[in-house]
């Protein structure tokens, strides 16, 4: 992978703190051309420093009221490949992690609220072949939100 630079994690330090920033407003902060900052952030996407773009949408604003984070024991490990797609197909999951720990998976998902929560659980996520256990761990709050840190320097 290439290496970034200084003026990259500039770019990047402006650009998660506000990612619809004018491209001009950026060039100007970092005294460059719009042209050298168009070309750095495709570099950096094109490298995948950069890996998405867009807007996060409130998920209460949708009638998802409730944030669940799921540990999930499979059978074999090895499983995780078979099991990753079948996750894929619920919606409400939002992410899927193999983790190391007491349990194979950690998934997030989001529910209307706990009856439809149950029916996830119940209907689909223990149904998946290979689902041993589960343990379910609903957030009453979400406190800290945020992208990590950009640095000048590599610390």
């Amino acid at each position: 992978m290439e290496k970034i630079d200084k003026l990259d994690r500039q770019i990047l330090n402006i650009i998660s703190k506000n990612a619809r920033i004018p491209f001009k407003d950026v060039a100007e902060e970092c005294g460059v051309s719009r042209a050298a900052i168009h070309q750095r952030v495709q570099r950096m996407m094109d490298m995948t420093v950069i890996t998405g773009s867009g807007y996060q949408i409130n998920p209460k604003s949708l009638g998802f009221n409730t944030c669940t984070y799921i540990g999930v024991k499979l059978e074999r490990g090895s499983m995780y490949k078979d099991v990753v797609p079948e996750f894929e197909k619920i919606t409400e999951v939002v992410e899927c992690h193999f983790t190391t720990g007491p349990y194979t998976m950690l998934i997030k998902l989001y529910a209307r609220d706990n009856e439809h929560l149950m029916e996830l659980l119940n209907s689909r996520i223990q149904e998946i072949p290979g689902v041993m256990a589960t343990e379910t761990l609903i957030s009453l709050r979400q406190s800290v939100k945020r992208e990590i840190p950009v640095f000048d320097s590599m610390e």
